[in-house]
């Protein structure tokens, strides 16, 4: 039975709420202090990071390596808060007091007296790691130390440092002055301080957060991994990217896959002649179509970034692939891209790496674009049923191990449990 959009409101509007509640802490532990706020990088993420404390009232001291990077990255910031003003949602002043907030450095050590510092650097984990060896030797004691990392191991990066209590995942969604979804990533070692300080945190600058553990891609971008994995295996039938894209905008999300990769820039991870698991991605790029950003993709964009079906994309697709062009039902296409993530999210829940299935949801919702009516990815599963996305996942499963079906899965298929009841112990590290 289709559940109701109250019965869905009701759902959603309680996830939200247990996503705030962390089984095994102590309503009483003690938060640490955050006055002054340090963050590593003015580029897109962290201005949108620094946004978020500058926005509450915090100060904020930003570094960058170059004095030009470091006024390109301020630059940006007030332009975001001036549109803001312009547009009637405060007062002009405010765009001054806002930024008198900021304190703009170019050498860590400035951080020093900071009581949280965030580094939001690029994903490379060799350089996440001086980092970390760096502000171990700079930073105060009792100083939060977080990474925005979106997929690297948390637990490495915490072992450069002497104090690998005070290190935690503050995930960000970009664009980070926009997003609502915080995903607080706990590793092996954070304290039970440094969680309930950050999960406090999430609620003075505005966000939702879910509590999460250490796994590649955390929660949010390890299922979209599985979903984008499942969209490449498409092409490489002969199923062009627009019509995998339509099916998803049928489904409810406003972009697909491949609509978002244009968006967030196909180059991320690509360095010139580079040859990865994804070689139509790779031809693109060589060609210096990497996205929005140079107007062609995936897709052709005009001028006001309307994407296009493109034929050298169809061209290459073949090319790289040796399929014909085919076709395959809206209805089928959905099925193989959103089944895998709700199986990645039961393999999730059974590493224990997530609270609870409803946290999964809230992730997705408020950071993903998730169709609201649909719930959330658990949800959904109890929408379809598990016997459908089992019957779904031993075809995949068959075709690549990666896809097999989760234990859990089968077991709610052959007893007609639910996804979003799923209870296998809650987080642990």
């Amino acid at each position: 039975m289709t559940p109701t959009i109250e019965e869905t409101g009701d759902y959603i509007a309680k996830a939200g709420k247990a996503a705030w509640e962390v089984p095994g802490l102590d309503a009483k532990t003690p938060q640490r202090e955050i006055k002054t706020v340090g963050i590593i990088g003015a580029g897109t993420m962290g201005g949108g990071i620094a946004m978020n404390f500058a926005t509450a009232g915090y100060d904020v001291k930003i570094v960058e390596t170059t004095q030009e990077a470091l006024d390109r990255g301020l630059k940006v910031v007030r332009g975001n808060y001036q549109r803001s003003a312009d547009k009637g949602r405060f007062p002009q002043e405010e765009v001054e007091a806002r930024m008198n907030r900021f304190d703009g450095r170019l050498e860590l050590a400035d951080l020093a007296d900071c009581d949280l510092v965030i580094e939001a650097v690029f994903e490379n984990m060799d350089l996440k790691r001086k980092i970390f060896t760096e502000l171990d030797s700079v930073m105060k004691k009792g100083a939060i130390l977080a990474t925005n990392t979106s997929a690297l191991d948390i637990n490495e990066i915490a072992a450069m440092t002497r104090r690998p209590e005070d290190v935690i995942g503050l995930h960000f969604f970009s664009p980070a002055n926009v997003m609502k979804l915080l995903e607080i990533v706990r590793a092996e070692h954070t304290a039970d301080d440094v969680v309930a300080t950050s999960m406090a945190l999430a609620q003075k600058i505005n966000k939702i957060a879910a509590l999460v553990g250490v796994c590649p891609g955390f929660v949010g971008n390890r299922i979209l991994f599985a979903r984008q994995i499942q969209a490449n295996k498409l092409l490489a039938k002969g199923l062009m990217p627009w019509d995998v894209d339509a099916a998803l905008n049928q489904f409810g999300f406003k972009m697909g896959p491949f609509q978002m990769s244009d968006l967030a820039g196909l180059d991320i991870g690509w360095s010139k002649g580079a040859t990865t698991e994804n070689p139509i991605r790779d031809m693109l790029c060589e060609m210096d179509r990497r996205g929005q950003k140079t107007q062609a993709g995936f897709y052709d964009y005009d001028e006001n970034r309307r994407p296009i079906p493109s034929d050298v994309t169809a061209g290459i697709i073949k090319n790289v692939t040796g399929a014909e062009p085919t076709t395959m039902s809206a209805e089928e296409i959905i099925e193989i891209c959103i089944y895998p993530m709700i199986n990645e999210a039961v393999k999730i829940l059974e590493e224990n790496k997530a609270q609870r299935p409803s946290d999964i949801d809230v992730v997705w919702l408020n950071g993903y674009g998730w169709p609201a009516d649909k719930g959330g990815p658990m949800y959904y599963g109890d929408m379809v049923g598990a016997q459908a996305v089992l019957d779904r996942m031993e075809k995949l499963g068959a075709e690549d191990a990666a896809f097999a079906p989760a234990e859990t899965l089968r077991k709610l298929a052959a007893t007609g449990g639910k996804f979003t009841e799923i209870d296998t112990g809650g987080l642990k590290v």
